[in-house]
């Protein structure tokens, strides 16, 4: 796997995920190897900290996405598990 690198100055990359046993997302790994909870993610997503990533709202609440760009590769689905 190659190694993700900060992309800008306090700018992390989420590069693994942990998810429960429904198959949902519950938790985030950082490019430095922070472990954020989905609600921490989401703060520093909507705050610029995380990149490659968008918030929207969807379902009665904000969701975590990966930007569109193409690739299914690095959707947060497919991500490494943690």
């Amino acid at each position: 796997m190659e190694v993700v690198e900060e992309v800008d100055s306090g700018v992390e990359q989420i590069v693994a995920v942990r998810k429960n046993d429904e198959d949902d997302i519950i938790a985030f790994k950082t490019s430095s190897g922070r472990e954020l909870d989905y609600i921490t993610a989401l703060d520093e997503a909507k705050s610029g900290k995380l990149a490659h990533v968008d918030v929207f709202h969807k379902y009665g609440r904000d969701i975590i996405r990966s930007e569109p760009d193409g690739m299914k590769e690095n959707n947060l689905d497919n991500l490494p598990s943690f």
